[in-house]
């Protein structure tokens, strides 16, 4: 037996789904040289997020979560390519097993390792990990690494997915289309979650059953941390399918990060503008814009300079339970023929420079307006806008914790008030 099929058929055995996904790259490749040969000891120039690394408690992650299987046997899979094309191949292979292995989990298909099947952190921290191990790789034949990685990121984080198995399904089944995002905030706090990563990834292929009895299938992605990859087109890559005419067609869609303590916000307003500096993201990168002098995106397409949400917010704010939920009509401008900006709470006004959405001027706000952009252009009248989660709390004060009960009772409360929030909509 060949190195690689040792390889392929630990990942196989981590989950039923794996056999398959991975198959197409297994029976392309040739027998593995040794992963030894073919990776660098280290990673040349490791990123911010791939330095975390560094510490015990994120590759702890991984190894008490069940997924440590995966970017075990990634190195020989790697090995294994002869050629670019069998390389995107397998990177996209594994890419898809890492997804499908992270869903799995988060819906208690694959009761292994000690952690709490509903985190994303397991998700976050392996997908880093393998990230790592792809840079290491030395290829003996040409590669594009940025692009292998791109291709392993959209793979990973479930851009490859689509409603019916891309079949489409039945048309009597309703179609919401949903994203969430990776950790942050992790410099000052390592072991944060992100509850809209958590929930989604729940939620993600199941049915749940709308307020006018009908059935809508949900499918979802989790967005990276990055300016970088926004500036790159993830979001619009994301969205794009389900908003054209289809059987990937979504009926609804929405965006989910975590946003305010205690309170989930359905956000209004959308605006165009980056302009959180000094914050950073996930990559210690700054958007360039700050709050007097805010800055469009690299690579939006025209629009207005803030676009308000067609989601059904009067359905959706009648949920109160265990959180309220508000409407958030509250932005930043700077008002027509002005200078300074101007904080309303009711709305922009006519001819004014977006400065802050309702989400303000980060990466939760412009994944509203990169998706509602394209949106207005694509689907105009399809019901769209963007959600905050409450902030999670009740990390354990022992640094060498990873979770515990208050924790992992708030991480579902927020997840089943999520799926009851997108329940409440009429389609």
């Amino acid at each position: 037996m060949t190195r690689l099929r040792r390889a392929a058929g630990l990942a196989a055995a981590l989950t039923g789904t794996l056999a398959a996904l991975l198959a197409p790259a297994v029976a392309q490749a040739a027998p593995a040289a040794d992963p030894a040969d073919c990776l660098r000891a280290t990673a040349e120039h490791p990123d911010a997020e791939q330095a975390r690394l560094q510490d015990a408690r994120t590759a702890a992650f991984t190894e008490r979560s069940g997924l440590d299987g995966l970017p075990r046997a990634f190195p020989a899979a790697l090995c294994s390519a002869r050629s670019a094309r069998q390389a995107e191949r397998i990177v996209t292979g594994w890419g898809r097993a890492l997804w499908q292995a992270g869903v799995d989990r988060a819906q208690g298909r694959r009761p292994s390792g000690e952690l709490p099947a509903l985190d994303d952190r397991p998700l976050y921290w392996t997908r880093l990990a393998m990230t790592v191990q792809l840079a290491r790789w030395q290829p003996a034949f040409a590669v594009d690494g940025a692009a292998l990685r791109s291709r392993f990121e959209d793979a990973s984080r479930g851009l490859d997915d689509g409603f019916g198995d891309g079949s489409g399904g039945s048309p009597d089944v309703r179609h919401v289309f949903i994203s969430g995002f990776d950790p942050y905030g992790l410099d000052t706090e390592p072991r944060r979650a992100n509850p809209a990563g958590a929930a989604v990834l729940q939620l993600h292929g199941g049915r749940i059953t709308l307020a006018d009895g009908s059935t809508a299938e949900v499918r979802a992605v989790v967005l990276p941390v990055r300016y970088g990859d926004f500036d790159r087109g993830i979001v619009e890559r994301a969205y794009g399918k389900h908003l054209e005419p289809g059987p990937q067609a979504a009926d609804l869609i929405t965006s989910i990060s975590q946003g305010y303590p205690g309170v989930f916000t359905l956000e209004a307003w959308a605006g165009r503008a980056r302009s959180a500096d000094p914050a950073t993201d996930n990559l210690a990168a700054r958007s360039g814009g700050t709050r007097t002098h805010p800055v469009d995106a690299p690579g939006l397409g025209e629009g207005p300079e803030f676009i308000r949400t067609s989601l059904p917010t009067d359905a959706m704010t009648a949920v109160q339970q265990p959180f309220p939920v508000y409407l958030n009509t509250a932005v930043t401008e700077i008002p027509a023929g002005g200078e300074y900006p101007v904080d309303r709470e009711d709305g922009p006004t006519e001819g004014s420079r977006a400065v802050n959405g309702g989400g303000g001027g980060y990466l939760s706000n412009e994944v509203a307006y990169r998706s509602n952009r394209l949106r207005l252009e694509l689907a105009p009248d399809l019901p769209g806008g963007h959600l905050h989660t409450p902030v999670l709390t009740g990390l354990p004060t022992e640094q060498d914790r990873l979770t515990a009960p208050e924790f992992e009772r708030n991480e579902a409360a927020i997840a089943a008030e999520v799926r009851a929030i997108l329940g409440s909509a009429r389609l």
